[in-house]
């Protein structure tokens, strides 16, 4: 009797092994790009030029780099090497002025800025002058309840994910609504449907990519609807610390190759992906030393293939590079 138990029993073994290996294989892919390293380190907690409180969105010029630095309702602007340059924006509500800050975008020498605490999104000039201001708060269409990214189209139009009203929204450049996605105050875990979005990116094919935050996972839509998501088993809400896997998605960035690169907040890492989904590479631990990460809330991509990362923790700006 002990012996068939024994044999039972390694039987149920022997399939928990399998399962798990077919597990890993399905939904925990290995690496198949050189390793990103790190490059060099700006910034420290303060409100003085440099400083940061909360740097909470980054995007890349051609020669510059721009950081909303939320908590003090500015954003910072340095040159690619991390040398401070200037900076726009006090707090308030009257135009030119912020609440917080969040994720940026760059279209036609013009910044878009996801105004948190305003509902709208904000335009500057990227010396810094307000041009205009899109949204204002609410539930209607059009109307804005917390934005936590933007991105704009060839045409001007622009994408918005519009965080507590979990929607993305697609608005032209004066404000009119186009369409959405998401039924507007209810978050879920299907295809199409969002917990709270926090940013959003075009690709070079006008695909729209959607860092769905606290469903862990990206969701990408084409003009005729849903294409692809990803994250964790079944991309369902189901977060995690392995490779390809979330914990809450608060940045999205897109490079001139089409890959994505995700900030992957409570794994204190970076994920890139190529625009199927398929993993690429990841880089990032936590820790308070050079190269690591206490959350990483914010990414972008220069030309030269440089990213830039948001270390929301500890107050500073990383740089790293793929390769030696």
């Amino acid at each position: 009797m002990l012996k068939k138990l024994f044999k039972l029993f390694s039987v149920f073994i022997a399939v928990i092994l399998v399962l798990m290996v077919i597990i890993w294989v399905a939904w925990i892919p290995a690496p198949i790009e050189p390793e990103y390293h790190f490059v060099k380190a700006w910034g420290q907690q303060g409100s003085a030029p440099g400083q940061f409180n909360d740097p909470t969105g980054i995007a890349i010029s051609q020669s510059e780099v721009f950081v909303s630095d939320a908590r003090n309702a500015r954003i910072q602007v340095f040159d690619l090497d991390g040398h401070f340059l200037r900076q726009f924006g006090e707090k308030g509500t009257q135009p030119g002025q912020l609440g917080r800050p969040m994720n940026l975008s760059i279209h036609l020498n013009q910044l878009y800025v996801a105004d948190y605490w305003n509902d709208r999104i904000q335009v500057f000039s990227l010396d810094g002058i307000p041009l205009r201001s899109i949204g204002k708060p609410g539930n209607a269409p059009g109307e804005l309840k917390s934005p936590g990214g933007v991105t704009v189209a060839t045409d001007g139009s622009l994408y918005i994910a519009d965080f507590y009203n979990q929607r993305i929204q697609h608005l032209t450049a004066k404000g009119d609504v186009i369409e959405q996605w998401g039924q507007t105050g209810k978050t879920g875990i299907w295809a199409g449907e969002f917990n709270y979005p926090t940013d959003v990116a075009l690709d070079a094919n006008d695909n729209l990519y959607v860092a769905d935050g606290f469903n862990d996972r990206i969701q990408v839509f084409s003009k005729t609807g849903i294409l692809r998501k990803w994250g964790g088993p079944f991309a369902m809400n189901i977060f995690g610390p392995f490779n390809g896997w979330f914990a809450t998605v608060t940045s999205i960035s897109i490079d001139s190759s089409n890959n994505l690169f995700v900030a992957d907040f409570y794994n204190h890492r970076i994920q890139k992906f190529n625009e199927d989904g398929s993993f690429l590479t990841s880089f990032g631990t936590q820790g308070e030393k050079d190269g690591q990460f206490q959350h990483t809330m914010a990414v972008a991509t220069a030309d030269d293939g440089t990213v830039y990362v948001t270390d929301l923790g500890k107050q500073r700006i990383q740089t790293w590079r793929q390769g030696h």
